[in-house]
């Protein structure tokens, strides 16, 4: 059987279907120097014989295996300088995998979870697991995600005993509740001078060092140390980006808090300190 007939040279749009890419990367091949100009046709459009075909086929091999157009460049110079090339792709490709990786463990907890806790870190998702559904509030994953941006997987997971006691005892929660409805009512019609403010700050410090308490007796507390005894194997997911102090934190987020609020936020901390230095309990993070 005859062979077809075979063009000594091929157009640019042939050369493009052959390598797999398209003209205009040709294009752009022969302006940054890394493919040779053609001769041209008696159309003036330019024809690409063997060795062009054969050259840009290695550009296509080396480009598709994320090898950069100035390094392709550089191996078609030298061999012994794309070594220091290679090694750079190689150290980015595994950080890619890793982040890639990283990323399909994420999407795995949040399907297994079927909520927003997924996206949450494993020390904190795991720690919520068995909680039923619809204990924990919408509201509660708000803070973790803020908490664990400040402080943390392992301050987020330290955090989730509070929620989980809020889940398990109805009373505590109810107070919870109640108290945050009148902390809510603290809106600029309230003077920071208002006598109602302390009593509801010492209101506050008594529930915390009744969570504190609920916390110590569930046993959670030794639950949390199993996990920082664990800590080793949690260090590479740790970091999500540079951590900031709980002050610093406050000052970026945009709290709407009257005058009224930040004179009882200051007074609860106050309280709070006052009752941890006196010994009289451990009423820990709000």
């Amino acid at each position: 059987m005859p062979l077809p007939a075979i063009p000594r040279r091929v157009k640019i749009g042939d050369a493009a279907a052959l390598a797999g890419t398209t003209p205009r990367a040709i294009r752009h091949y022969h302006a940054i120097g890394l493919l040779a100009e053609p001769e041209r046709g008696s159309d003036d459009r330019r024809r690409y014989g063997y060795d062009d075909m054969i050259r840009l086929l290695w550009i296509r091999r080396m480009a598709d295996a994320g090898i950069s157009l100035d390094d392709i460049r550089a191996a078609f110079r030298s061999t012994t300088g794309i070594e220091q090339s290679l090694a750079r792709l190689e150290e980015s490709l595994t950080s890619k995998a890793a982040a890639i990786e990283a990323q399909r463990a994420a999407v795995h907890r949040l399907r297994e979870a079927g909520s927003p806790l997924g996206l949450l870190s494993p020390l904190v998702t795991g720690r919520l697991r068995d909680l039923p559904p619809g204990a924990l509030r919408s509201a509660d994953l708000d803070t973790l995600l803020v908490t664990e941006r400040i402080l943390g997987p392992l301050g987020a997971a330290a955090q989730a005993d509070r929620f989980i006691v809020l889940a398990t005892h109805p009373d505590l929660r109810a107070e919870e509740d109640r108290l945050a409805e009148a902390e809510a009512a603290l809106d600029d019609t309230v003077s920071p001078d208002d006598p109602r403010i302390e009593d509801l700050a010492s209101q506050r410090c008594d529930h915390e060092t009744a969570l504190a308490a609920a916390i110590e007796g569930s046993g959670l507390e030794e639950a949390l140390d199993a996990l920082l005894d664990r800590e080793d194997e949690h260090n590479g997911e740790e970091e999500d980006g540079a951590r900031m102090s709980v002050m610093e934190a406050v000052g970026k987020m945009p709290y709407d808090f009257s005058p009224a609020r930040v004179r009882y936020e200051e007074r609860v901390v106050e309280l709070l300190h006052s009752a941890d230095q006196d010994g009289d309990g451990d009423p820990g993070a709000r």
